[in-house]
């Protein structure tokens, strides 16, 4: 006699943009909150000699490192599974940052999974809200640049000339760090997130302050850097435009 399947009923609920972005708004906001502001005791909760943890960010606005779920599949997409068997292997900020673009890709299949019954146009509407808020990795790079810990001797002005780069040589605001002297490679981080240097990776120098970056903490690819011909970073262009604001006109205090 054969055995009986057990058959899993599973119902598709349907939501509107609405609720989907609040949804997405919602575990957006604990995802970076574990990164940032509880980064300490994700780090803690992310035990290497314990078993597969996926980092969830919950519809209620919190966080949790816990095991993936039990039923096949789950009623969700998950996050990536194994997060705490790289996190001694790797240096932090590699590994937080890893661990952002994951985040950011889950969020996304999240949104996608929810709104799958949802027509063009509303789908256009959802990540249009999507859209207007930063990634995760954005504000992880983010915090990092504006909460650095100045006591690991990494400040904003601290790269000027070790790259290999002499004061009179031309811009090089276009050139990956591959074509800097390989001595410098230890030396050199990412004057958004702290990030070292790897050779696959695509770097633009600022020509005003002398910082490099990785081009997508900039948002800058290899093509766009064809066409710039004088690089200015986002914190050179923000104090720019601070200062011409300011000038000759009152401080005001609200």
């Amino acid at each position: 006699m054969a055995s009986p399947v057990t058959e899993v009923s599973f119902r598709v609920v349907s939501r509107t943009v609405e609720e989907i972005y609040k949804d997405f708004r919602a575990r957006r906001s604990a995802l970076v909150r574990a990164l940032t502001v509880d980064v300490d005791k994700l780090y803690w909760l992310c035990d290497p000699e314990k078993d597969n943890l996926c980092l969830f960010g919950r519809a209620n606005g919190t966080w949790e490192v816990a095991m993936p779920a039990d039923n096949v599949p789950p009623q969700l997409p998950e996050p990536v599974i194994g997060i705490n068997f790289s996190r001694d292997g790797m240096l932090r900020r590699d590994w937080l940052r890893l661990i952002a673009i994951h985040s950011d890709s889950w969020l996304l299949s999240v949104a996608f999974f929810l709104g799958a019954s949802l027509n063009g146009n509303e789908r256009k509407r959802l990540f249009s809200l999507i859209n207007d808020h930063p990634t995760v990795l954005e504000a992880l790079c983010d915090h990092r640049m504006h909460g650095r810990d100045n006591k690991s001797g990494i400040d904003s002005g601290s790269k000027s000339s070790d790259f290999g780069k002499k004061e009179n040589d031309p811009p090089t605001h276009n050139m990956s760090l591959a074509t800097i002297d390989e001595e410098h490679n230890d030396e050199t981080f990412c004057g958004t997130c702290d990030g070292r240097y790897y050779s696959d990776e695509f770097w633009i120098g600022c020509d005003t302050c002398d910082r490099w970056f990785h081009g997508e903490c900039v948002r800058i690819t290899p093509e766009k850097a064809e066409h710039i011909m004088h690089y200015k970073c986002p914190e050179c262009k923000s104090s720019k435009k601070s200062r011409k604001y300011n000038h000759g006109a009152p401080f005001l205090f609200l």
